[in-house]
């Protein structure tokens, strides 16, 4: 057996790019930012903050959602599965590494209302599997009420 999981809080960097295929298919591009603190050693010596960008790819209809509720600054808990792409530009080949979303939740409070402890961005149905191929048969993990 094996897993590809990545569970990521952080902030988004700039609002999603969102664009529609021939065939109709909504999918966004998310910038997302996750920062681990800064700390001071028993020496004195200071460890800055670091932090790590990731793509977030979100197909179908959490692309929808994305575009309707995602804005640059909103903190996201998102799940989903690592992948890599190889593209070729100037003849030079190129990885980029993504993580395609299974799960997006918004975290805190929307700024136009105030009373909202967040969205969630889940696919609506076991059937409405959300990635690239949705021919692919899923782990069946999709069936938890949860």
């Amino acid at each position: 057996m094996s897993i590809n999981k990545a569970i990521l809080v952080g902030n988004v960097g700039k609002d999603p790019e969102i664009r529609y295929l021939d065939s109709g298919v909504a999918v966004a591009t998310i910038t997302l930012a996750t920062t681990e603190r800064g700390y001071t050693l028993q020496n004195g010596t200071q460890i800055p903050d670091r932090t790590e960008w990731h793509n977030i790819v979100a197909w179908r209809g959490l692309a929808e959602i994305a575009e309707k509720y995602i804005k640059k600054g909103n903190q996201l808990y998102v799940e989903g599965k690592i992948t890599t792409r190889k593209w070729e530009k100037d003849g030079i080949t190129r990885y980029t590494t993504e993580i395609v979303a299974e799960n997006i939740e918004l975290l805190g409070r929307r700024p136009e209302s105030g009373t909202s402890e967040g969205v969630t961005t889940q696919s609506q149905s076991p059937k409405a599997k959300e990635g690239p191929d949705a021919s692919e048969s899923g782990s069946g993990t999709s069936d938890l009420p949860f």
